[in-house]
């Protein structure tokens, strides 16, 4: 193993940080940035309404607006006010942001088998994949223990 490789594979965060570099390079095939591909993956579960979006996206609700705007913008998705308070807006994908989703997915798993490939070995490409499905159900589990936490105290905001 290389010096730099040994390195990194010592820091997860560092691995992390270049593996979210990846996925930008995948998601350039459709145009998307890295926050819009996480909007769409959190609308792709159900609508949603813009403190809803900030809090499990970890951003600020300005943020939600511009990154609501651009994905309108594109037809991505759809602002939807509720029929009992107009002040209430949901947003929701689209077919076409659906459409966009799925091809974004694809990219990006594509870029991540490509470098996986390069492990050499079936194997240790699975292997690769498996860490990083466990990641996910880590990040669910413990956003999950942190849901339960803060409804047992009455907060309101949760982050991933």
């Amino acid at each position: 193993m290389s010096g730099v490789v040994a390195r990194t594979a010592t820091h997860p965060g560092r691995a992390a940080a270049w593996l979210a570099k990846q996925v930008e390079l995948g998601l350039g095939e459709v145009g998307l940035s890295l926050p819009q591909y996480r909007m769409l993956i959190l609308l792709s579960e159900g609508s949603a309404s813009s403190s809803a979006m900030a809090r499990r996206l970890a951003v600020r609700p300005p943020s939600v607006t511009g990154l609501t705007d651009g994905l309108v913008a594109r037809g991505l998705i759809q602002r939807r006010h509720a029929d009992t308070d107009r002040r209430t807006v949901s947003h929701e994908l689209t077919a076409e942001g659906r459409r966009v989703l799925s091809q974004a997915d694809r990219g990006v798993e594509a870029r991540l088998r490509e470098i996986a490939g390069s492990l050499g070995e079936p194997a240790l490409e699975a292997q690769a994949f498996d860490a990083l499905r466990l990641w996910l159900h880590a990040m669910a589990a413990h956003r999950q223990a942190r849901l339960a936490s803060t409804e047992a105290r009455g907060d309101a905001a949760v982050r991933p």
